[in-house]
């Protein structure tokens, strides 16, 4: 009688049955593992020709607990965050509206959060640090920045500046980048927003660039750029992001996480960074490591950068059988090398060094054991995400207790498929230690698009939902 007749009852119970729906929708969508997976998307990607185009609709969000729309710009004569390009981020003056297309992916995904990138390496430096080191300007760039990413439903802001202290930038950059971190965080606290940043890799640049126990005190995640250690620019052939290094070699991920742990950084806060692309070398010696190489590289049919080759291109070279290439695993670095035959014209080799799925593999396991928030990606677009390409065989080839691997639903994304399965099974063989693993081939890791299992269990939620409601208002 107390519920038929108090309204206020209803309206309680009725408002706790669907907070329980939505938290049941909630678990369904999204990485089961609860790590952290930060996918960036290189919003210009939709520009490439054919089957290299990639638009907000490829975005697979039950892929990725984060999102991070890259990138935004900053307008210095105003000390605001602007779009770079308005037709395809906004939607006024009938453009295409990315951000809402972004961030509307929430509503189905409730897991999700999406985040703006503001800077990019094509950003520069300068104008970053002319902001940070006047405290009017910052001040007045805190608020903006804040109205802007809650005027288009984004959870936070990602701070890409590359680099405080290079590039033009001043060595007080490095103090005035806290300042700029510790402001953000004060404000974007009264509104419950995400604050990261984007963080360069390199010995040199951690050390001049960042304090970097005090940034770790105002942001939420560190996305740690482990890649780009060695290319073209070296005029040598070299791998791109290898996991170790000898121990007098600075450039390898190990190094890179290892020191900015020594230097403050939670791992809780530490997040791992993964290329879905290669870096691309010409030659006229052998193609080896170390070989000397033109200082330019060669460019991909869909990326068109020299130096630099799209996961989802290199896949497609290695896919013809007849396109004369070898590829070498070396287990040191976990880096996988492809070289291509003599042009019988140039007589140049053309070589790349990339992440194969087993190297994404190790990579997340390595991340595990040092029990980081998890991995991020540059960037989602270059991942094979049509599915062109076979699956490679070898992907847990380093894991002690997986004797196969999970089996798909799709094939598309095998990389970012690969995050998620490595993420869960590392976390398995952690906590099995030496223990004997049951046989798990006929296992699935339930992430990506599965919607039957996901419509049956809205069914029924549903129904109990309707059945409640009807004996309280009947």
């Amino acid at each position: 009688m107390l519920l038929r007749g108090g309204g206020v009852y209803r309206q309680a119970l009725l408002s706790l049955l669907l907070a329980t729906f939505l938290a049941s929708v909630a678990a369904k969508t999204g990485p089961t593992h609860n790590k952290v997976v930060v996918c960036y998307i290189s919003t210009w990607a939709v520009y490439r020709p054919g089957q290299g185009a990639y638009s907000i609709e490829n975005f697979d969000a039950n892929l990725c607990t984060h999102a991070v729309y890259a990138f935004a710009g900053l307008d210095i004569t105003q000390a605001s965050i602007k779009s770079l390009d308005p037709w395809q981020d906004l939607q006024e003056e009938y453009g295409k509206g990315g951000y809402e297309r972004l961030t509307s992916l929430k509503s189905s995904h409730p897991h999700l959060k999406v985040s703006l990138a503001i800077g990019g390496w094509n950003e520069g430096s300068k104008n970053y640090s002319r902001l940070v080191a006047n405290a009017q300007q910052r001040e007045h760039f805190v608020k903006q920045v804040s109205g802007f990413v809650r005027k288009y439903n984004f959870d936070g802001l990602d701070l890409d500046w590359e680099y405080p202290t290079q590039r033009g930038g001043s060595p007080q950059d490095r103090e005035n980048f806290v300042a700029l971190t510790k402001a953000l965080r004060e404000e974007f606290d009264n509104y419950g927003l995400l604050l990261s940043s984007a963080i360069g890799a390199a010995k040199n640049v951690i050390d001049q660039a960042y304090d970097v126990r005090q940034i770790s005190r105002y942001l939420d995640y560190l996305h740690i750029m482990c890649y780009d250690y060695h290319g073209s620019w070296d005029k040598k052939i070299g791998y791109n992001a290898p996991l170790t290094a000898p121990a007098d070699d600075p450039l390898s991920v190990q190094f890179t996480i290892d020191y900015l742990l020594k230097l403050g950084a939670p791992p809780s806060k530490l997040v791992l960074g993964l290329p879905f692309y290669g870096r691309t070398f010409k030659t006229a010696a052998e193609g080896k490591v170390n070989d000397a190489s033109d200082g330019i590289g060669f460019r991909g049919p869909f990326t068109r950068e020299d130096g630099f080759l799209g996961y989802n291109e290199i896949c497609d070279i290695l896919s013809n059988k007849t396109s004369g290439w070898t590829t070498n695993w070396d287990a040191e670095t976990s880096q996988m090398v492809a070289r291509s035959e003599r042009n019988v014209f140039t007589q140049d080799v053309n070589v790349v060094s990339f992440d194969s799925s087993r190297s994404i593999a190790n990579k997340v396991k390595f991340a595990m054991m040092k029990r980081l928030a998890g991995v991020m990606v540059w960037s989602v677009d270059t991942d094979d995400f049509l599915g062109r390409c076979e699956v490679d065989e070898d992907t847990y080839a380093d894991f002690k207790y997986v004797k196969n691997a999970p089996r798909r639903l799709n094939q598309n994304y095998p990389l970012l498929r690969t995050i998620n399965e490595a993420t869960t099974l590392a976390l398995e063989e952690l906590a099995a230690d030496e223990a004997v693993v049951p046989d798990d081939s006929e296992n699935e890791i339930p992430h990506g698009k599965n919607v039957a299992t996901s419509l049956i269990s809205v069914s029924l939620m549903l129904s109990s939902v309707c059945v409640l409601l009807h004996s309280l208002t009947h």
